[in-house]
């Protein structure tokens, strides 16, 4: 299924005819992937995971085609779009094995209040504490940046969960969101 989603990426990619930004033409895509791993992404596949017989039905096949020497090596080859394209567009963050460390601040560990924080900078464990479908009391930087003379227009959200529309109040700031089965 993953590799499904990467080529469907990639394909999109090269019929969009998507390339690097210039100077001047500033943009900001925020990709997150709720409750994948950070080692997995910038390390690959993990030996201990990799080998474990209680999760993987043929073994050496999963690390004959995923395990390699280094662990650049190893991210590239299990996510082969993001290292040899998205890496060349901009910066990635959170790798904390080279100091990148990107944490977040609420309580909870579960996602509508870490994609508030991250779109507005601070966590609301008082307003925020559960994934229901309520509408963000909080100002995203999405809705900020759609409300200048600048953004106007040029902001929108793409997201798989139906949740997002209510994450970046879709109704109140003015972005659309395309989330879940839309």
């Amino acid at each position: 299924m993953k590799n499904k989603i990467l080529l469907l990426i990639a394909a999109i990619a090269a019929i969009l005819n998507v390339q690097a930004q210039s100077a001047d033409d500033t943009k900001v895509i925020l990709i997150t992937l709720d409750g994948f791993r950070w080692q997995e992404l910038f390390t690959g596949a993990d030996s201990l995971l990799i080998g474990n017989k209680d999760y993987v039905h043929d073994v050496e096949k999963l690390a004959e085609a995923f395990w390699k020497d280094s662990p650049e090596e190893r991210r590239a080859t299990l996510m082969p779009f993001f290292w040899n394209q998205v890496e060349k567009m901009g910066q990635i963050h959170g790798n904390r094995n080279k100091g990148s460390k990107v944490n977040l601040t609420n309580g909870m560990w579960f996602s509508y209040p870490g994609y508030n924080e991250i779109l507005t900078g601070t966590a609301d464990d008082a307003r925020i504490r559960s994934n229901d479908k309520m509408q963000n009391p909080n100002t995203t930087i999405l809705e900020r940046y759609n409300n200048t003379s600048e953004g106007k227009g040029k902001v929108a959200a793409f997201g798989s969960w139906d949740v997002f529309p209510f994450i970046v109040n879709e109704e109140r700031s003015g972005v659309p969101v395309n989330a879940g089965f839309e």
